[in-house]
């Protein structure tokens, strides 16, 4: 038996906010600088001359991040919550080096889809989750702005 499903038709608003081609070049503007500001920063961790994010010494930066974040874990309001702080002792830093990589990498290929056009939905939720994790960490800076950002490339990413 064949049974109709119902279908909620988009609002107005959000078509045309999320779907219209009009709005484009918005858009493309919002994904190019998401992704110019994720393309430096993977660029900047993999040149790093002196090798502590990916090469000999990988690891190391984000080891003083881990640990930097993991100073945040007391008082009454903690920056970094108990059970992110336990991720960060017990599951990164003991492969710094790995996710050191996976950042340094990560920051890159999101950042030169999200100039490309590639995948834009994809790697803007990419760039958001690496945001979530460094919010998370306690690093305040850009994220919650590109976190935000990611959010509506994610939601815009027939247009975007």
């Amino acid at each position: 038996m064949n049974i109709p499903r119902p279908t909620i038709p988009e609002p107005r608003v959000t078509a045309r906010l999320l779907a219209d081609p009009h709005l484009a070049p918005l858009w493309a503007l919002l994904r190019v600088y998401v992704g110019y500001e994720w393309l430096t920063a993977g660029w900047g961790k993999i040149t790093n001359p002196a090798g502590v994010w990916v090469g000999e010494k990988a690891g190391a930066a984000v080891t003083g991040f881990f640990h930097g974040a993991l100073t945040k874990t007391g008082g009454e309001h903690p920056d970094v919550q108990g059970w992110y702080a336990w991720f960060l002792q017990h599951v990164a830093m003991p492969n710094a080096a790995l996710f050191s990589y996976l950042v340094a990498y990560g920051e890159l290929f999101v950042g030169g889809a999200l100039i490309l056009g590639l995948f834009t939905g994809v790697a803007a939720f990419f760039g958001g989750f690496l945001n979530a994790n460094f919010l998370l960490a306690g690093a305040v800076s850009t994220n919650p702005v590109l976190f935000i950002l990611a959010t509506w490339l994610v939601l815009g990413w027939r247009v975007a």
